[in-house]
């Protein structure tokens, strides 16, 4: 019987046959190193058509002749069966009338071509694919347990990648040479491993090795060594995709102990790489939605609630409800769980505190050497570091808290064109924004730039990302801050430079996400931010547009007495909160939070009185470390957050139940007035009211201060779209309230799905504002 399948080698007579047409198209978007070529290939084959493909700077250059039908199916197929990761982002075709003869005899795919206008998009790392999988575990194929395999559907992209296109020469893989079995495939257009950069085995791709914390080399099995070693409770750094990750046994509570006192972190919960999604369901509740998160292609560490009891040690996530799990994403993931011993592991970035994950085996073995007792280490090396993404469900959709691995730097469209705009977020959960047109390149998780190594890790994403897609931005957007560190970055080039305030960023970010120009009503709620009149905003209702912002409503506003101190001891902004409600009566308050801290009361409210080192602010972030403290929930802070994140873990119950408030509308901007809800808690208080029903208290009158002012600025203002940006949305419970609120009063409620709500997407509407500043000011300047 006649194959029907496609020919490799089969040449057509170019001057036989009925009449032939030619077609070029080009593809840009996630087209390279996604196995786009040889799909096209094996295309074109089975319509028996010849020409050409390859790669571009742009992204995918196509030239196919033959039948006009055959031809019509071709370009169509290309968008219905394009590869599971590839991103068509554009497709431009170029029909030619009927051609005398065909140029090619048969179909090839050609090495890359260097010229033109660089436009192609940068290929993420890819989660191990099925059929790699198989083989890994498949006794007697040569890829047997080998822990790098990979094809065109999978592997390390972004992290070892040097410069596009994507070619082996411009990866980490470079130093290689590919065996004479792994070059077959590698040039053989219909294996899966055709132009599969990393593409290696035993006999000629990197290796593990494991070492001991002095940097010797220990013999044996690398792999099996450290499988033992961790049923034994010894924490091992371990080398992956983006950076290293410290290990330990999820199991084993005194292993995970030493592993919080060795990296100097008591409270911060830890991630959880589990097995497989069977052993996830034992000791976490998962929804459908949730289950489609996890098990994704992206393979984010998801925040899931706790099953009670709960299966594992309660040391990994103290004082919480919910648990961040992921599930393997690399062959060395799944050969460290083929043991019968191991079944859920802490898997931690591999960093000291507010440091970059760490890439490098000497700096691992330097830096790590009083954390890990063991090394697994390997030789190939990663130029670019990438965390792990975390996301969480919130009403069915999907909440980003962090957009790293897997997701960056693959672009966002916008309809906006933003230029070549540089946006370099601010100074906690940093990540830059690079601009092409309506394409935005938003870098992976950077971290807080308060040390000499984030620092240098946030210039060289910068210059790595823009050597790579060759944009050079002519504007660079920063925060107001003018301390931050990337602020005093862009001030100190030779570029144009425009600074953006902080609130008006995060209300344009969920704009530009949710296509919307403005005007809106911009409920931002987080930590800190810098406002225009010197002041610390963060409780803020905003009139927002792109270009331009009216502060129309916020918090009334309170002290922070030590300013950063006041962050770390929350008690401090209790106290503070307490005195502006009791004044010199709270030297006699027979609260708990007084009688803990009286020696300290004076002094502190000689700070307030007095204005030393006390900034003002309207942070609704603070507001949740008052009532964390008030309730004793959380006096001092050992992490970013903390208070109020176990304010929110404490709710207990979920009646409808309200504390009293003011809105003041005398002037603008309008005040929510605070007070009276501190007068109410303090009441609970005193009849010992739990600290779960007092949570769940304030979280709603939360939701009804703000959706109550805006109410009442949309009958000045005639605007019926709000938007919810800033850190504290983070918090699921009150991001649904505060939704359901607005829209029970009927408004159209917008908030994040792409990036997240935290500084983490301020950069996009830094980048965004910025571009449309300069627009204004140019057109202001024409005659």
């Amino acid at each position: 019987m006649a194959s029907m399948g496609p020919q490799a080698d089969k040449k057509i007579n170019p001057a036989s046959g009925p009449p032939l047409f030619l077609k070029k198209i080009s593809v840009s978007g996630v087209v390279q190193g996604v196995g786009f070529r040889p799909f096209i290939f094996r295309l074109a084959k089975l319509s028996y058509l010849t020409g050409m493909v390859c790669n571009t700077v742009s992204g995918v250059s196509i030239e196919v002749e033959g039948e006009e039908n055959a031809l019509e199916s071709f370009a169509q197929n290309i968008l219905f069966k394009k590869p599971p990761n590839a991103s068509i982002s554009s497709l431009n075709i170029t029909s030619f009338e009927q051609i005398p003869r065909r140029k090619h005899s048969t179909f090839t795919i050609r090495t890359s071509s260097q010229t033109g206008t660089r436009t192609v998009m940068v290929p993420p790392d890819l989660d191990l694919c099925d059929a790699c999988l198989t083989e890994l575990f498949t006794p007697g194929n040569r890829r047997y347990h080998y822990p790098f395999t990979n094809c065109t559907n999978c592997g390390p992209r972004y992290t070892i990648i040097e410069n596009l296109p994507y070619d082996r020469p411009a990866t980490s893989m470079k130093s290689f040479k590919l065996c004479d079995e792994c070059a077959e495939e590698y040039k053989t257009p219909l294996d899966r491993r055709f132009h599969a950069q990393p593409n290696a085995c035993p006999a000629c791709g990197p290796e593990l090795s494991l070492s001991d914390n002095k940097g010797r080399i220990l013999a044996g099995d690398p792999l099996a060594n450290t499988q033992n070693l961790l049923s034994q409770g010894k924490t091992v750094a371990v080398k992956g995709i983006g950076g290293f990750h410290l290990v330990v046994d999820a199991k084993n509570e005194e292993a995970v102990d030493r592993l919080r006192e060795s990296k100097q972190r008591p409270d911060k919960p830890f991630a959880v790489m589990a097995k497989d999604l069977q052993t996830v369901e034992e000791f976490a509740a998962i929804s459908p939605f949730e289950k489609k998160l996890i098990t994704s292609t992206e393979k984010p560490i998801v925040l899931l609630e706790k099953k009670l009891p709960f299966a594992l040690p309660s040391n990994i996530a103290p004082n919480q409800r919910y648990i961040g799990i992921m599930l393997p994403y690399s062959p060395l993931h799944h050969l460290l769980f083929n043991s019968e011993n191991l079944t859920c592991l802490v898997m931690t970035s591999g960093n000291m505190s507010e440091e970059p994950i760490i890439v490098d085996n000497n700096e691992a073995y330097e830096k790590l050497n009083k954390v890990a007792d063991l090394f697994l280490t390997h030789n190939r090396d990663i130029l670019t570091s990438n965390d792990d993404s975390v996301v969480k469900e919130v009403d069915g959709k999907h909440l980003f808290i962090r957009r790293s691995r897997s997701y960056a730097p693959v672009p966002l469209h916008f309809s906006f064109d933003a230029g070549h705009t540089l946006a370099v977020g601010g100074s906690m959960k940093n990540t830059i924004c690079l601009t092409r047109g309506s394409q935005y390149y938003l870098s992976q998780h950077i971290g807080d730039l308060k040390h000499f190594e984030s620092i240098r890790h946030f210039e060289s994403v910068i210059k790595h990302l823009g050597e790579m897609l060759l944009v050079t931005p002519d504007l660079i957007v920063h925060d107001l801050h003018p301390d931050y560190a990337s602020s005093q970055y862009a001030m100190q080039t030779d570029i144009q430079t425009i600074g953006v305030q902080h609130h008006h960023a995060h209300a344009v970010s969920c704009m530009v996400e949710n296509e919307l120009s403005g005007p809106v009503l911009a409920i931002t709620l987080d930590g800190t931010g810098l406002g225009t009149d010197g002041t610390i905003w963060g409780g803020e209702i905003l009139i927002a547009e792109q270009l331009k912002f009216t502060r129309a409503a916020h918090l009334s506003q309170f002290k922070l007495p030590g300013g950063d101190e006041a962050v770390k001891n929350p008690w401090r902004t209790a106290i503070s909160c307490l005195y502006q409600i009791l004044g010199e009566s709270v030297f006699a308050s027979s609260h708990p939070i007084v009688r803990s801290h009286k020696k300290d009361i004076a002094t502190l409210v000689t700070m307030i009185e007095r204005e030393i080192n006390s900034p003002l602010t309207s942070s609704c972030g603070r507001l949740f470390d008052s009532v964390s403290a008030l309730t004793g929930l959380r006096h001092s802070c050992t992490y970013e957050g903390q208070a109020a994140l176990e304010l929110e873990m404490a709710i207990s119950n979920s009646d409808d139940s309200l504390y009293s408030f003011d809105i003041v509308q005398g002037n603008r901007p309008i005040l929510l007035s605070w007070e009276p809800m501190l007068c109410d808690i303090l009441a609970d208080l005193n009849k010992n009211i739990s600290p779960g029903l007092i949570s769940n208290r304030f979280h709603n009158t939360l939701a009804a201060i703000f959706s109550t002012a805006c109410g009442k600025l949309r009958e000045t203002e005639k605007i019926n779209s709000v938007v919810l940006s800033g850190g504290v949305f983070q918090n699921g419970t009150l991001l649904k309230r505060l939704t359901r609120s607005l829209t029970e009063l009927e408004f159209e409620v917008y908030s994040h799905h792409k990036v997240p709500p935290n500084d983490g997407g301020l950069c996009l509407g830094q980048a965004v504002i910025g571009r449309a500043i300069v627009r204004e000011n140019t057109l202001k300047k024409r005659p």
